[in-house]
């Protein structure tokens, strides 16, 4: 082996001395190893290759090249493959594995030779840090010998790398402030000076975290030990913080983020460098952003309640959506509406049931100032007793069992617009007062809540109940009944609207058609009469739904209405008026019996015939449409009168 590496020797480097060479090489840094690749086997090296690995001579030439180079074999393999196609090659990628477990850069020389025609190669390899150091003394030596102008020279350029970097730290939007090992403060650029309150000639020198940063927020003390700017150049690590305070000089506090960053020198950590910046405008939009996404949420809340209860009107059958009719009694309520629309005024819709008293509160918030805003219509007949509050007023999260989130009552999502209380005679007389308190003071608590909330409101309330009676018999409160009863309107009945009959069974015709996918069907003359002849206890509603079940069984394009009421009519002679004696004062029910019997007369008289110069109407002295009217009202059948058929009436 000796002899081998002599002969690589006197090939590669030197010509004769064998010793003298290998005595040269021992005394010089640079470390020399030959090895084979193939057999990945170290055949000799050098003393100084033992200095710079560690590893004693006779432990490395029982070492693997890939071992020495463990954790770069890629490198080492691309590198000797270098070496061996071009003979010669450099690298400065490699370290070495160390014999303390540590790593060592270096610079390596490789050459490729063939010994009995195996391939070897001899790697010269120098310390990286040190060929640096080398590099550094041969530059301050040939500065130094090109005299002091070069030297003035080196200073200008080093003044000039300073200048800007100041010139950088002074441009900086950012704080940056730089501490050493103790937390004393070194620099401090402007922005930081700004920021801080502080000169930077009173903070340098200064301990940074006991002057800027030795509270949190609250005020309470911030220990040194858990500082992160501290801790960045103990542990060696970057430290990122967004939610702490700086304290300025004059004692005020503002919210900063910071990156505390270790500074190194020559592998140990000299200090830190924290660059900041204060977050107060961010916070402040953050927050209102907060509150303004709160108030989005709450609007979109009650956006989504109010669609729910339009959805929930848009589902309900109502009536009609337009008020028909032409009668005296539709013309005084449309006159009524376009007076108390315009207002704020409380109104109560009395009538019977199936009048259309939802429709008439529709109309005029429709014609009030308030249509932009929405109608809420609370069926106070279908709300629980003891859902009765929560469902005006609302509740919050956990006001009573089931409480799960908080609710916004009827009220509050009425807020600006109409709230349409049906039936109202069924609410609570121990609730009553609350409603009439809202009423009067505009506001109201959710219940669980202490928080007083104003609303705006206008109250459309509608019962078919005798609230007097209700007062009277204790059941609705007086101050409730005049609050809600500023200005009332009376729904007629559909018997006082007998010449509204024909156009709203033409309305309801043409909607049933529709909905039933059916081809709208005529109304006959005929039918249209005995229609009108029938008293309608369940008014508008029965009225629709008889037209609805006529569409369904109509065939062959006609329309079949087979209520027993229309198609038989009663066939009992009405009583005669009967007769008094004595004054001849008489009753309003028997002066109308008398009249009603006295124009069947006149009609028996004429034949049937209502109209013309042999009419009833001539004869009686009245106008034509006044007797059709009287007719109607007391739901004569002039065709039984005319054709002698015993009874003269649907209804006596």
């Amino acid at each position: 082996m000796q002899k081998t590496v002599h002969k690589v020797m006197r090939k590669t480097i030197l010509p004769e001395g064998p010793m003298l060479l290998a005595r040269g090489l021992d005394a010089s840094d640079m470390a020399v190893m030959c090895f084979d690749p193939v057999a990945d086997r170290i055949l000799e090296c050098s003393a100084r290759l033992a200095d710079l690995s560690g590893y004693p001579s006779s432990q490395l030439l029982a070492m693997s090249v890939s071992t020495l180079f463990a954790e770069q074999l890629p490198s080492l393999v691309a590198f000797s493959q270098a070496c061996l196609e071009n003979k010669n090659s450099y690298t400065s990628e490699l370290h070495l594995c160390c014999a303390d477990g540590s790593t060592r850069a270096v610079e390596v020389y490789g050459s490729a030779f063939t010994e009995n025609q195996r391939p070897l190669l001899l790697f010269t390899l120098f310390d990286t840090r040190y060929c640096h150091s080398l590099r550094v003394e041969a530059d301050a030596a040939r500065y130094h010998r090109g005299g002091l102008m070069e030297w003035k020279r080196i200073e200008e350029v080093f003044s000039e790398f300073e200048r800007e970097n100041q010139l950088i730290l002074n441009a900086a939007g950012e704080g940056i402030y730089g501490v050493n090992t103790e937390g004393i403060t070194t620099f401090l650029n402007p922005a930081a000076e700004k920021m801080l309150g502080y000169p930077a000639a009173e903070l340098v020198g200064r301990n940074a975290h006991e002057c800027i940063h030795h509270s949190h927020e609250d005020g309470t003390c911030y220990d040194i030990h858990t500082c992160p700017i501290f801790a960045a150049f103990h542990d060696g690590s970057v430290h990122q913080v967004g939610d702490e305070v700086f304290w300025r000089k004059d004692g005020t506090a503002f919210p900063v983020e910071y990156t505390s960053t270790p500074i190194e020198d020559g592998g140990r950590v000299v200090g830190a460098v924290v660059i900041f910046r204060d977050v107060s405008e961010r916070r402040e939009a953050e927050r209102r952003l907060r509150l303004a996404m709160a108030e989005v949420e709450r609007l979109k809340q009650r956006l989504e309640l109010e669609n729910a209860y339009l959805q929930e009107e848009i589902r309900a059958e109502h009536n009609y959506r337009e008020i028909v009719g032409r009668s005296d009694a539709i013309r005084n309520t449309i006159a009524q509406i376009e007076l108390v629309a315009p207002t704020d005024a409380n109104v109560l819709i009395t009538g019977e049931s199936g009048t259309g008293k939802e429709l008439l509160a529709r109309a005029i918030h429709e014609a009030s100032d308030r249509r932009t805003r929405p109608l809420i219509r609370v069926n106070c007949a279908a709300i629980p007793r003891d859902l009765f509050e929560s469902e005006f007023f609302g509740h919050v999260k956990g006001a009573y069992t089931g409480a799960t989130s908080d609710r916004i009552g009827r009220f509050e999502l009425a807020d600006g617009g109409t709230l349409f209380l049906d039936e109202v005679g069924e609410i609570p007389l121990e609730l009553q007062g609350k409603l009439l308190r809202v009423l009067q003071e505009k506001q109201f608590e959710r219940v669980g809540d202490a928080q007083t909330r104003r609303v705006d409101v206008r109250v459309i309330a509608a019962t078919n109940r005798d609230l007097k009676t209700d007062i009277r018999e204790h059941r609705f409160r007086e101050d409730l009944y005049f609050r809600l009863n500023v200005f009332p309107i009376e729904s007629a009945p559909l018997r006082q609207r007998v010449e509204d009959i024909p156009l709203l069974a033409t309305y309801f015709l043409e909607k049933a058609c529709r909905k039933l996918n059916k081809p709208v069907l005529p109304i006959s003359l005929a039918v249209a009469r005995r229609l009108q002849s029938y008293s309608w206890p369940g008014n508008i509603r029965e009225l629709e739904n008889v037209i609805e079940r006529a569409v369904i069984v109509s065939s062959q394009g006609k329309l079949k209405i087979d209520i027993p009421d229309l198609t038989h009519p009663p066939t009992t002679e009405p009583a005669p008026p009967p007769s008094w004696e004595g004054a001849g004062i008489l009753t309003e029910d028997q002066r109308r019996a008398s009249e009603r019997a006295n124009l069947i007369s006149a009609l028996q008289q004429c034949g049937g015939k209502v109209s013309g110069r042999e009419g009833a109407a001539a004869l009686l002295g009245l106008k034509p449409t006044t007797l059709y009217s009287r007719i109607r009202r007391w739901r004569i059948d002039v065709g039984a009168v005319k054709s002698g058929r015993p009874g003269h009436s649907l209804n006596s």
